[in-house]
């Protein structure tokens, strides 16, 4: 067994967890964190980044179990415990989840094959950091306070910004959080409304990709590896999300802004200068 391969992988659920929520693109710090290590084979590698975002994704179902159980029941029946509009989270997920799945289930394989690449999300980090500020920098007028309160046409106006993280370096949580700020919504309900929105896209995304890829994992360790990397990830995302909530409640995004900015220079000149980072 190689034992220096599964500290790679609980790493890689480290950063994972880390990432996955924070708007500063999980699949790309992914890509870049197995570069520098050389993780895996690149095969192995890439289903490696898709899979191990379900164990950030079922900390979210933990940690907002009762609001995600309230929300179902209210889509099926009309009534939940103090919704006013039973069924309207429920629907806006929905609407918010189309399109990256029609983009997403067209263009999967070419994404991996022509995007996947450190230079690319060196570039999109930068883009996005710029947005940060932008958004960030003008007036709000707050017109959902909750992820409840969010209404049809701003899910689905989410939902487009939300195909943009099919860049690598955009960032999902990065993409639906800043629209959401940009359309109006509170910054904690950005926040949540990102997480439950992750659900379908990530699940979907992780599930697809293992059944059409399972094939590269050759061994029994092959399998523990991804193991390893998906428990990891869903410990510290856990931690992550409870601080990521109390963060918003009190601070704005510009810290991230900074991050993916500086991490972006850094790989790019790293990547032209010839300092480990080749694609």
């Amino acid at each position: 067994m190689d034992i220096l391969l599964l500290i790679k992988a609980f790493i890689m659920g480290i950063v994972e967890g880390i990432t996955e929520f924070l708007p500063i693109s999980s699949t790309g710090y992914l890509i870049l964190t197995a570069e520098l290590m050389d993780f895996w084979t690149t095969e192995k590698s890439d289903l490696f980044v898709v899979v191990v975002q379900l164990g950030a994704i079922l900390a979210v179902i933990y940690e907002y179990w009762g609001r995600l159980w309230n929300a179902f029941i209210g889509l099926l029946t009309g009534k939940a415990q103090g919704l006013k509009n039973p069924r309207q989270l429920g629907i806006n997920l929905i609407v918010a989840t189309i399109p990256i799945m029609i983009l997403g289930f067209t263009f999967a394989k070419p994404i991996k094959a022509f995007l996947f690449h450190p230079l690319v999300v060196a570039v999109m980090l930068i883009i996005g950091g710029l947005l940060i500020f932008y958004v960030e920098s003008k007036p709000k007028t707050i017109i959902a306070k909750e992820a409840e309160d969010i209404d049809f046409k701003t899910a689905m106006m989410i939902g487009l910004f939300q195909c943009l993280a099919l860049i690598p370096g955009t960032s999902r949580s990065g993409s639906t959080i800043i629209g959401a700020l940009w359309l109006g919504v509170s910054r904690k309900a950005s926040a949540e409304f990102s997480f439950f929105l992750g659900i379908p896209v990530l699940v979907g995304a992780g599930l697809l990709d293992l059944l059409n890829n399972k094939g590269v994992l050759t061994s029994n360790e092959d399998w523990l590896v991804l193991a390893i990397g998906t428990l990891v990830s869903f410990v510290v995302a856990l931690l992550c999300i409870r601080w990521l909530v109390d963060w918003v409640s009190r601070r704005d995004f510009t810290i991230f802004a900074w991050l993916r900015i500086v991490t972006g220079v850094v790989v790019l000149s790293a990547y032209f200068l010839g300092y480990g980072i080749s694609g």
